[in-house]
């Protein structure tokens, strides 16, 4: 099988389905990436958007998670998205990660990015060998994680403009860290009880020079705003974004079928704003 950013499909979704498994009693998500051929990041990204949604209807927050790599292959062209969508769901849901039948080409590639980026690759030869390295493994579950809050509402308030008779509302999230999926809630929370109040629908003009997404919080980011997206926008332009967010918004929208919609200054997204009015009829 070969994933070609076949997204939006039915079979497509459904054979994804089928290599993510949940054992519930040992509490862990188990992955089958066996004959698979990652050819582009499109295709990557499309695998773990359903990881992430499979993860979010389970209702738990923590598993552990064993990867099945048996004649798995990834491409050159994958192997960043890979590397950064793993790494970002392993840092929001897995309290481990093992692996299991790598190829030698796979287990390489595992191994330098544990050496560059400071993780235990624990890659077994089987599902046997993996299951007992869990076994080991100490569970957070009972513990449930309850991320203090970094941020109050004052901190927020200041950072929503509405401008009326543009119809666009302005986040600024210039110089804000999102820690963990707390800081993306108590600020989605505040922006979606704005937008509420208003009544209405508006353009999205989102700042994002030096904002930080910690990997812990990327999950929860991509979901709350995609959530509010869909209720709330007209459109979403953004701007000025670092190197890091810009990269992973491109790689979530190759799969999420959305236009990321990044410029340079506040100046070329209101232009594009501009555009998108007179795209839908409404300059």
């Amino acid at each position: 099988m070969e994933i070609e950013g076949q997204t939006g499909t039915h079979d497509a979704r459904d054979d994804i389905d089928r290599r993510i498994r949940f054992l519930d009693d040992r509490t862990v998500m188990e992955i089958d990436f066996s004959g698979l051929r990652f050819l582009s990041s499109a295709g990557v990204n499309a695998f773990y958007d359903r990881v992430e949604e499979r993860i979010a209807e389970t209702g738990e927050d923590l598993w552990f998670f064993m990867v099945n790599y048996s004649d798995c292959r990834i491409d050159p062209a994958a192997w960043v998205a890979f590397s950064r969508r793993g790494k970002t769901v392993n840092m929001a849901h897995s309290m481990g990660t093992v692996r299991y039948d790598a190829s030698e080409e796979t287990r390489r590639q595992i191994e330098r990015d544990a050496g560059t980026e400071a993780f235990d690759p624990n890659l077994f030869s089987t599902r046997e060998a993996a299951m007992a390295r869990i076994a080991q493994l100490p569970s957070k579950r009972r513990r449930k994680v309850r991320h203090a809050p970094n941020y109050t509402r004052a901190d927020f308030e200041l950072r929503i403009t509405f401008h009326e008779p543009d119809r666009i509302m302005e986040a600024d999230f210039s110089g804000f860290t999102f820690h963990h999926s707390r800081d993306v809630d108590d600020f989605y929370d505040f922006i979606e009880e704005a937008i509420l109040a208003t009544g209405r629908k508006w353009y999205f003009l989102v700042n994002l020079e030096d904002c930080r997404i910690l990997p812990a919080a990327w999950v929860q980011y991509a979901r709350r705003g995609k959530r509010l997206n869909e209720g709330a926008s007209l459109g979403s332009v953004r701007f000025a974004p670092g190197s890091e967010t810009e990269a992973e918004i491109r790689l979530r929208a190759e799969s999420q079928d959305f236009r990321p919609n990044i410029r340079n200054t506040r100046d070329e997204a209101l232009a594009r704003i501009a555009e998108l009015k007179a795209e839908a009829g409404q300059a």
